[in-house]
């Protein structure tokens, strides 16, 4: 099967997924295929890897554990069979605390932070779509790292809907209280090299 063999206006679930052999990676959002962008950039890998390596260190001797794309996460809505869930993403770093949500096939439930990384193409995914489904599905935190503009946006869920933080710059120190102690220095994470 080819991804051209797909019928873009159909819904589709994990179970669909897992049968899919092409190149392409892709992500399922309530059922619909996105193509992800393709591989990512330096600048993007540069963000991601400081990011991973920043929370990795604090994570050390601690219950939560960090993964980052391509890794799996599975958006149970009512049912965890393969062929109920119909939302699979792979945030670009994903923190998650309950040891009982990973799998050998991923992550299934929310994670409690994710973190996605803007690229070219896939602002309005990232901006409305995953917004959508992290905050239904109980993410406890979502940010969103935008590399050109060296911006990053904080959403936490309060009583099921996100409240955003103000936009973050260069300047700016990030802290969490998913992650107690932990600061994010924005002139480290966004330094040029």
């Amino acid at each position: 099967m080819q991804f051209s063999d797909l019928d873009l206006t159909k819904t589709y679930t994990y179970a669909d997924y897992l049968k899919w052999t092409f190149d392409e990676r892709l992500e399922l959002i309530k059922g619909k295929i996105f193509k992800m962008s393709p591989a990512p950039g330096s600048i993007h890998q540069r963000l991601s890897h400081r990011l991973s390596l920043k929370l990795g260190n604090y994570l050390l001797g601690k219950p939560c554990e960090i993964f980052t794309a391509p890794f799996d996460v599975r958006l149970a809505r009512r049912s965890i069979n393969d062929k109920q869930i119909f939302t699979v993403v792979q945030p670009d770093v994903c923190v998650i605390c309950d040891p009982e949500k990973v799998d050998d096939r991923g992550c299934l439930g929310a994670p409690d932070l994710v973190v996605e990384i803007l690229s070219p193409g896939n602002n309005k995914k990232e901006l409305k779509n995953k917004y959508e489904v992290y905050e239904e599905a109980g993410v406890l935190e979502y940010w969103i790292i935008q590399p050109v503009e060296k911006t990053f946006f904080k959403y936490t869920l309060i009583e099921g809907q996100y409240q955003s933080s103000r936009m973050l710059t260069i300047g700016d120190e990030v802290t969490t209280g998913i992650l107690p102690g932990f600061v994010l220095n924005l002139d480290e994470l966004f330094a040029d090299r």
